[in-house]
């Protein structure tokens, strides 16, 4: 077999590999601004004082600036040296929206110090007419990025399909 067809051949075959581990992608447009407030509103709200933990539960809706964040319940945990939240964990289905761009996962943990949302099991992601599948997905608000990792399985069209 000629050097080109084989060196053709490696090239065509490199974007699929990318997708079966780890693959990047924008989130949301744009950064997202992590100083802003956090408003988190329910059906209930149990607290913890012991542990300094609050749990949301029934209608979930978490917003902060454009990014909404829906499901069930979510547990808030607090930073005990800045009384400020530290990370928030959805579960029982979530849905995150930022811009134009929506992931559903079956569980999301949003650390609000570091600024990242890491998304686990069933996570979809659609972005226009495009979706990508994997099992967890990271999201870092303060760059836009998120990286797909485990098995990926992506559906992409043209404008025109």
């Amino acid at each position: 077999m000629p050097f080109k067809v084989i060196v053709a051949s490696l090239l065509l075959c490199a974007p699929i590999a990318a997708f079966a581990q780890n693959f990047q992608v924008a989130f949301g447009g744009m950064q997202q601004d992590t100083t802003l407030p956090v408003e988190v509103t329910s059906d209930s709200l149990s607290l913890n004082q012991k542990d300094g933990s609050a749990i949301f539960d029934g209608n979930v809706l978490i917003v902060q600036g454009d990014m909404r964040l829906s499901a069930p319940v979510v547990n808030v945990f607090y930073n005990p040296d800045s009384q400020g939240i530290a990370r928030l964990l959805a579960t029982g289905g979530v849905l995150l929206i930022k811009a134009e761009d929506e992931a559903e996962a079956d569980q999301a943990e949003y650390n609000v110090e570091d600024g990242t949302i890491e998304m686990t099991g069933n996570v979809l992601l659609s972005q226009g007419v495009n979706t990508l599948a994997s099992d967890r997905m990271t999201v870092d608000l303060e760059s836009g990025a998120a990286k797909m990792h485990g098995r990926v399985k992506t559906i992409m069209r043209s404008g025109d399909n």
